[in-house]
Protein backbone atom coordinates (compact mmCIF):
# COMPACT_ATOMS: atom_id res chain seq x y z
CA UNK A 1 0.00 0.00 0.00
CA UNK A 2 1.04 3.72 -0.92
CA UNK A 3 1.44 5.97 1.64
CA UNK A 4 3.23 8.61 -0.03
CA UNK A 5 0.83 9.71 -2.85
CA UNK A 6 0.48 12.64 -4.50
CA UNK A 7 -2.93 13.77 -3.06
CA UNK A 8 -1.39 13.53 0.84
CA UNK A 9 1.55 15.31 -0.68
CA UNK A 10 -0.39 18.00 -1.49
CA UNK A 11 -2.85 18.11 0.93
CA UNK A 12 0.00 18.47 3.74
CA UNK A 13 1.91 21.59 1.86
CA UNK A 14 -1.43 22.94 2.02
CA UNK A 15 -2.10 22.46 5.58
CA UNK A 16 1.58 23.91 6.32
CA UNK A 17 0.64 26.94 4.14
CA UNK A 18 -2.46 27.78 5.65
CA UNK A 19 -0.59 27.21 9.02
CA UNK A 20 1.88 29.42 8.07
CA UNK A 21 -0.50 32.48 7.36
CA UNK A 22 -2.93 31.64 10.85
CA UNK A 23 0.71 31.66 11.92
CA UNK A 24 2.29 35.14 10.47
CA UNK A 25 0.21 37.83 12.65
CA UNK A 26 1.61 36.34 16.06
CA UNK A 27 5.17 35.99 14.95
CA UNK A 28 8.31 38.40 14.20
CA UNK A 29 9.88 36.17 11.71
CA UNK A 30 9.32 37.26 8.10
CA UNK A 31 6.61 34.97 6.54
CA UNK A 32 8.59 33.01 3.67
CA UNK A 33 10.69 32.14 6.77
CA UNK A 34 7.71 30.99 8.32
CA UNK A 35 6.40 29.05 5.80
CA UNK A 36 9.78 27.49 5.11
CA UNK A 37 9.45 26.26 8.79
CA UNK A 38 5.73 25.18 8.32
CA UNK A 39 6.28 23.31 4.98
CA UNK A 40 9.37 21.44 6.88
CA UNK A 41 7.21 20.30 9.88
CA UNK A 42 4.38 18.93 7.61
CA UNK A 43 7.09 17.18 4.70
CA UNK A 44 8.83 15.38 7.79
CA UNK A 45 5.51 14.72 9.26
CA UNK A 46 4.24 12.79 6.33
CA UNK A 47 7.21 11.06 5.62
CA UNK A 48 7.26 9.66 9.70
CA UNK A 49 3.80 8.43 8.94
CA UNK A 50 4.27 6.80 5.81
CA UNK A 51 7.60 5.23 6.66
CA UNK A 52 5.75 4.10 10.00
CA UNK A 53 2.90 2.57 7.16
CA UNK A 54 5.84 0.41 5.96
CA UNK A 55 8.53 0.11 8.64
CA UNK A 56 8.80 -2.47 10.45
CA UNK A 57 7.62 -5.54 8.44
CA UNK A 58 6.03 -7.34 11.27
CA UNK A 59 4.31 -5.88 15.08
CA UNK A 60 3.95 -6.99 18.21
CA UNK A 61 0.86 -8.81 18.41
CA UNK A 62 -0.34 -6.10 21.13
CA UNK A 63 0.74 -3.37 18.79
CA UNK A 64 -1.50 -2.33 15.62
CA UNK A 65 -0.25 -0.76 12.73
CA UNK A 66 -2.33 2.29 12.45
CA UNK A 67 -1.25 3.11 16.20
CA UNK A 68 2.15 2.82 15.42
CA UNK A 69 1.64 5.46 12.61
CA UNK A 70 -0.39 7.99 15.06
CA UNK A 71 2.60 7.58 17.93
CA UNK A 72 5.42 7.76 14.92
CA UNK A 73 3.40 11.06 13.54
CA UNK A 74 3.21 12.43 17.18
CA UNK A 75 6.53 12.86 17.69
CA UNK A 76 8.00 13.57 14.56
CA UNK A 77 6.28 16.62 15.00
CA UNK A 78 7.48 18.13 17.61
CA UNK A 79 11.21 16.40 16.80
CA UNK A 80 11.26 18.31 13.36
CA UNK A 81 10.09 21.82 14.47
CA UNK A 82 13.42 20.99 17.27
CA UNK A 83 15.20 20.77 14.23
CA UNK A 84 13.95 23.78 12.19
CA UNK A 85 15.24 25.75 15.12
CA UNK A 86 18.25 24.40 16.21
CA UNK A 87 18.98 25.14 12.11
CA UNK A 88 17.98 28.96 13.24
CA UNK A 89 20.15 29.15 15.77
CA UNK A 90 23.41 27.25 14.44
CA UNK A 91 23.04 24.54 16.46
CA UNK A 92 23.20 26.26 20.05
CA UNK A 93 20.34 24.75 21.83
CA UNK A 94 21.43 27.13 25.31
CA UNK A 95 20.90 30.08 22.71
CA UNK A 96 17.37 28.36 21.48
CA UNK A 97 16.43 27.75 25.28
CA UNK A 98 17.92 31.74 25.87
CA UNK A 99 15.58 33.12 23.71
CA UNK A 100 11.52 33.40 24.92
CA UNK A 101 10.59 34.16 21.16
CA UNK A 102 12.65 31.47 19.65
CA UNK A 103 10.89 29.41 22.41
CA UNK A 104 7.21 30.21 22.01
CA UNK A 105 7.80 30.17 18.16
CA UNK A 106 8.26 26.57 18.56
CA UNK A 107 5.92 25.92 20.82
CA UNK A 108 3.47 27.52 18.53
CA UNK A 109 4.83 25.77 15.35
CA UNK A 110 4.41 21.86 17.44
CA UNK A 111 1.63 22.68 19.04
CA UNK A 112 -0.33 23.67 15.97
CA UNK A 113 0.94 20.26 14.63
CA UNK A 114 0.22 18.00 17.25
CA UNK A 115 -3.05 19.40 17.80
CA UNK A 116 -4.21 18.96 13.24
CA UNK A 117 -1.07 16.19 12.63
CA UNK A 118 -2.91 13.07 13.92
CA UNK A 119 -6.26 13.88 13.30
CA UNK A 120 -5.41 14.24 9.49
CA UNK A 121 -3.25 10.45 10.24
CA UNK A 122 -6.42 9.25 11.65
CA UNK A 123 -8.77 10.15 8.71
CA UNK A 124 -6.35 9.07 6.42
CA UNK A 125 -6.11 5.57 7.96
CA UNK A 126 -9.84 5.22 7.66
CA UNK A 127 -10.31 6.12 4.12
CA UNK A 128 -7.43 3.87 3.73
CA UNK A 129 -9.36 1.37 5.34
CA UNK A 130 -12.49 1.89 4.03
CA UNK A 131 -10.32 1.73 0.30
CA UNK A 132 -9.01 -1.44 1.32
CA UNK A 133 -12.37 -3.18 2.47
CA UNK A 134 -14.19 -1.84 -0.38
CA UNK A 135 -11.43 -3.54 -2.73
CA UNK A 136 -11.44 -6.97 -0.55
CA UNK A 137 -14.73 -6.77 -1.54
CA UNK A 138 -14.51 -6.11 -5.31
CA UNK A 139 -12.25 -9.52 -5.14
CA UNK A 140 -14.44 -11.66 -3.36
CA UNK A 141 -17.12 -10.33 -5.64
CA UNK A 142 -14.98 -11.74 -8.70
CA UNK A 143 -14.08 -14.71 -7.25
CA UNK A 144 -17.61 -15.47 -6.61
CA UNK A 145 -18.27 -15.10 -9.99
CA UNK A 146 -15.32 -16.88 -11.04
CA UNK A 147 -16.37 -20.28 -8.89
CA UNK A 148 -19.98 -19.54 -10.56
CA UNK A 149 -19.08 -19.43 -13.88
CA UNK A 150 -16.63 -22.60 -13.39
CA UNK A 151 -19.31 -24.44 -11.70
CA UNK A 152 -21.92 -23.72 -14.68
CA UNK A 153 -19.69 -24.92 -16.78
CA UNK A 154 -19.26 -27.90 -14.81
CA UNK A 155 -23.12 -28.48 -14.74
CA UNK A 156 -23.12 -28.10 -18.73
CA UNK A 157 -20.20 -30.55 -19.47
CA UNK A 158 -22.15 -33.03 -17.00
CA UNK A 159 -25.58 -32.70 -18.40
CA UNK A 160 -24.07 -32.75 -21.61
CA UNK A 161 -22.16 -35.83 -20.79
CA UNK A 162 -25.20 -38.17 -19.99
CA UNK A 163 -27.35 -36.88 -23.47
CA UNK A 164 -24.42 -37.87 -25.56
CA UNK A 165 -24.73 -41.57 -24.74
CA UNK A 166 -27.94 -41.07 -24.64
CA UNK A 167 -28.18 -40.47 -27.80
CA UNK A 168 -25.39 -42.56 -29.41
CA UNK A 169 -26.92 -45.66 -27.95
CA UNK A 170 -30.11 -45.69 -29.26
CA UNK A 171 -28.53 -45.04 -32.66
CA UNK A 172 -26.50 -47.78 -32.35
CA UNK A 173 -29.99 -49.96 -31.41
CA UNK A 174 -31.34 -48.84 -34.11
CA UNK A 175 -28.57 -50.23 -36.26
CA UNK A 176 -28.76 -53.50 -34.36
CA UNK A 177 -32.37 -53.60 -35.25
CA UNK A 178 -31.67 -53.51 -38.91
CA UNK A 179 -28.97 -55.67 -38.70
CA UNK A 180 -30.70 -58.46 -36.85
CA UNK A 181 -33.77 -58.52 -39.17
CA UNK A 182 -31.42 -58.63 -42.22
CA UNK A 183 -32.46 -55.47 -43.78
CA UNK A 184 -31.05 -54.44 -46.58
CA UNK A 185 -31.09 -51.01 -45.64
CA UNK A 186 -28.21 -51.91 -42.57
CA UNK A 187 -25.17 -51.71 -44.87
CA UNK A 188 -26.00 -48.04 -45.78
CA UNK A 189 -27.58 -47.12 -42.51
CA UNK A 190 -24.12 -48.10 -40.73
CA UNK A 191 -22.09 -46.55 -43.58
CA UNK A 192 -24.58 -43.36 -42.85
CA UNK A 193 -23.78 -43.54 -39.16
CA UNK A 194 -20.22 -43.52 -38.99
CA UNK A 195 -20.08 -40.65 -41.66
CA UNK A 196 -21.99 -39.13 -39.37
CA UNK A 197 -19.80 -40.03 -35.92
CA UNK A 198 -17.14 -38.87 -37.63
CA UNK A 199 -18.38 -35.36 -38.57
CA UNK A 200 -20.01 -35.32 -34.67
CA UNK A 201 -17.54 -36.33 -32.54
CA UNK A 202 -15.31 -33.18 -32.94
CA UNK A 203 -18.45 -30.60 -32.37
CA UNK A 204 -19.29 -32.22 -29.22
CA UNK A 205 -17.16 -30.31 -26.77
CA UNK A 206 -17.05 -27.60 -29.27
CA UNK A 207 -17.77 -24.21 -26.62
CA UNK A 208 -18.00 -21.86 -30.12
CA UNK A 209 -20.19 -24.36 -31.99
CA UNK A 210 -23.49 -22.65 -33.63
CA UNK A 211 -27.15 -23.34 -34.50
CA UNK A 212 -26.20 -23.98 -37.92
CA UNK A 213 -23.41 -26.01 -37.07
CA UNK A 214 -26.26 -28.50 -35.00
CA UNK A 215 -28.29 -27.99 -37.89
CA UNK A 216 -26.03 -30.03 -40.32
CA UNK A 217 -25.87 -32.57 -37.37
CA UNK A 218 -29.99 -32.63 -37.59
CA UNK A 219 -29.86 -33.00 -41.17
CA UNK A 220 -27.41 -35.80 -40.88
CA UNK A 221 -29.20 -37.53 -38.86
CA UNK A 222 -32.45 -37.32 -40.57
CA UNK A 223 -31.14 -38.58 -43.25
CA UNK A 224 -29.56 -41.54 -41.67
CA UNK A 225 -33.02 -42.39 -40.34
CA UNK A 226 -34.76 -41.72 -43.80
CA UNK A 227 -32.81 -44.65 -44.57
CA UNK A 228 -33.68 -46.30 -42.44
CA UNK A 229 -37.22 -45.94 -42.37
CA UNK A 230 -37.44 -44.48 -46.20
CA UNK A 231 -41.22 -44.91 -46.36
CA UNK A 232 -41.96 -44.32 -42.96
CA UNK A 233 -40.37 -40.98 -42.35
CA UNK A 234 -40.18 -37.12 -44.10
CA UNK A 235 -38.30 -34.12 -42.82
CA UNK A 236 -37.76 -30.56 -43.73
CA UNK A 237 -35.23 -27.91 -41.92
CA UNK A 238 -36.87 -24.38 -42.91
CA UNK A 239 -34.58 -22.25 -40.26
CA UNK A 240 -33.79 -18.67 -41.05
CA UNK A 241 -30.45 -17.78 -42.42
CA UNK A 242 -29.94 -14.74 -39.88
CA UNK A 243 -30.35 -17.59 -36.68
CA UNK A 244 -27.31 -19.70 -38.27
CA UNK A 245 -24.49 -17.72 -36.01
CA UNK A 246 -26.42 -17.72 -33.09
CA UNK A 247 -24.26 -19.67 -30.31
CA UNK A 248 -26.13 -23.04 -29.77
CA UNK A 249 -25.44 -25.73 -27.01
CA UNK A 250 -23.90 -28.56 -28.70
CA UNK A 251 -26.63 -31.84 -29.12
CA UNK A 252 -29.26 -29.48 -27.94
CA UNK A 253 -31.96 -29.76 -30.80
CA UNK A 254 -30.63 -32.78 -31.92
CA UNK A 255 -31.93 -34.31 -28.41
CA UNK A 256 -35.64 -33.05 -29.67
CA UNK A 257 -35.24 -34.66 -32.99
CA UNK A 258 -34.22 -37.92 -31.88
CA UNK A 259 -36.98 -37.58 -29.40
CA UNK A 260 -39.43 -36.85 -31.99
CA UNK A 261 -37.91 -40.07 -34.15
CA UNK A 262 -37.87 -42.63 -31.52
CA UNK A 263 -41.32 -41.90 -29.60
CA UNK A 264 -43.37 -39.96 -32.13
CA UNK A 265 -42.63 -42.00 -35.47
CA UNK A 266 -40.97 -44.95 -34.77
CA UNK A 267 -44.27 -45.71 -32.76
CA UNK A 268 -46.63 -44.92 -35.65
CA UNK A 269 -47.29 -47.73 -38.16
CA UNK A 270 -47.52 -44.87 -40.65
CA UNK A 271 -44.84 -43.08 -39.80
CA UNK A 272 -44.80 -39.25 -40.21
CA UNK A 273 -43.09 -36.30 -40.84
CA UNK A 274 -40.55 -34.20 -38.86
CA UNK A 275 -40.62 -30.29 -38.91
CA UNK A 276 -37.69 -28.18 -37.87
CA UNK A 277 -38.13 -24.19 -37.96
CA UNK A 278 -36.87 -21.25 -36.57
CA UNK A 279 -37.55 -17.97 -36.12
CA UNK A 280 -36.42 -14.22 -34.75
CA UNK A 281 -38.63 -11.61 -33.60
CA UNK A 282 -36.49 -8.55 -33.65
CA UNK A 283 -38.99 -6.30 -31.40
CA UNK A 284 -37.39 -8.55 -28.32
CA UNK A 285 -34.35 -10.48 -30.49
CA UNK A 286 -36.35 -13.82 -28.31
CA UNK A 287 -35.81 -16.43 -30.34
CA UNK A 288 -38.09 -19.40 -31.07
CA UNK A 289 -36.79 -22.95 -32.52
CA UNK A 290 -39.20 -26.11 -32.98
CA UNK A 291 -38.99 -29.16 -34.16
CA UNK A 292 -42.89 -30.70 -34.56
CA UNK A 293 -43.67 -34.46 -35.83
CA UNK A 294 -46.93 -36.04 -37.06
CA UNK A 295 -46.27 -39.03 -35.21
CA UNK A 296 -48.38 -40.88 -32.20
CA UNK A 297 -48.61 -37.64 -30.27
CA UNK A 298 -48.40 -36.60 -26.27
CA UNK A 299 -49.99 -39.61 -25.33
CA UNK A 300 -47.39 -42.37 -25.94
CA UNK A 301 -44.27 -40.22 -26.41
CA UNK A 302 -41.54 -39.91 -23.46
CA UNK A 303 -42.22 -36.15 -23.11
CA UNK A 304 -40.59 -36.19 -19.42
CA UNK A 305 -37.44 -38.23 -20.08
CA UNK A 306 -34.24 -37.61 -19.33
CA UNK A 307 -33.45 -36.13 -22.32
CA UNK A 308 -35.22 -33.75 -22.57
CA UNK A 309 -35.07 -32.93 -18.66
CA UNK A 310 -31.44 -32.71 -19.54
CA UNK A 311 -31.71 -30.51 -22.05
CA UNK A 312 -34.21 -28.16 -20.43
CA UNK A 313 -31.16 -27.46 -17.73
CA UNK A 314 -28.70 -27.11 -20.58
CA UNK A 315 -30.68 -24.24 -22.03
CA UNK A 316 -30.96 -22.46 -18.54
CA UNK A 317 -27.02 -22.89 -17.81
CA UNK A 318 -26.47 -21.69 -21.71
CA UNK A 319 -28.59 -18.78 -21.87
CA UNK A 320 -30.48 -17.90 -18.48
CA UNK A 321 -33.65 -18.73 -16.61
CA UNK A 322 -35.57 -16.71 -19.46
CA UNK A 323 -34.75 -19.73 -21.45
CA UNK A 324 -37.50 -22.56 -21.39
CA UNK A 325 -38.54 -25.96 -23.41
CA UNK A 326 -41.80 -26.29 -24.28
CA UNK A 327 -43.74 -29.29 -25.40
CA UNK A 328 -48.00 -29.03 -27.01
CA UNK A 329 -49.58 -31.59 -29.07
CA UNK A 330 -50.72 -31.06 -33.12
CA UNK A 331 -53.33 -31.25 -34.35
CA UNK A 332 -54.25 -34.27 -35.47
CA UNK A 333 -52.18 -36.19 -33.83
CA UNK A 334 -48.25 -35.29 -33.05
CA UNK A 335 -46.29 -33.45 -31.18
CA UNK A 336 -44.49 -29.94 -31.51
CA UNK A 337 -41.35 -29.06 -28.95
CA UNK A 338 -40.16 -25.62 -28.88
CA UNK A 339 -36.60 -23.82 -27.33
CA UNK A 340 -37.52 -20.62 -26.63
CA UNK A 341 -34.67 -17.95 -25.63
CA UNK A 342 -32.84 -14.74 -25.87
CA UNK A 343 -30.63 -13.63 -28.08
CA UNK A 344 -28.73 -10.23 -27.86
CA UNK A 345 -25.60 -11.00 -30.11
CA UNK A 346 -25.83 -13.03 -32.99
CA UNK A 347 -22.30 -13.03 -33.54
CA UNK A 348 -20.46 -16.03 -33.41
CA UNK A 349 -17.45 -16.04 -30.60
CA UNK A 350 -13.98 -16.02 -31.48
CA UNK A 351 -12.22 -19.22 -31.76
Amino acid sequence: MAYLTPQRLGLALGLATLGALLLSPIFATPLPVLLGRTLFVGLLGLMAFSAAGQWPRRLPVWLARWLLQVVVVVVAVPVATLVVYLVAVGGDIESLLRSPGRVMGFMWIAGSGLLVAPLLAMGALYRQRDAEARNEALRFELERSELERQALDGRLRLLQAQIEPHFLFNTLANVRALVETGSPQAAPVLRSLIAYLRAAMPRLQNESANLGDELHLVRAYLELMHLRMPDRLDFRIEVPSELLALRFPPMALLTLVENAVRHGIDPSEEGGRIDVGGELNPKDQSVRLWVSDSGVGMTQSAGTGTGLRNLSERLKVFYGAAARLGLSENSPHGLCAEICFLAHDLTPPAS
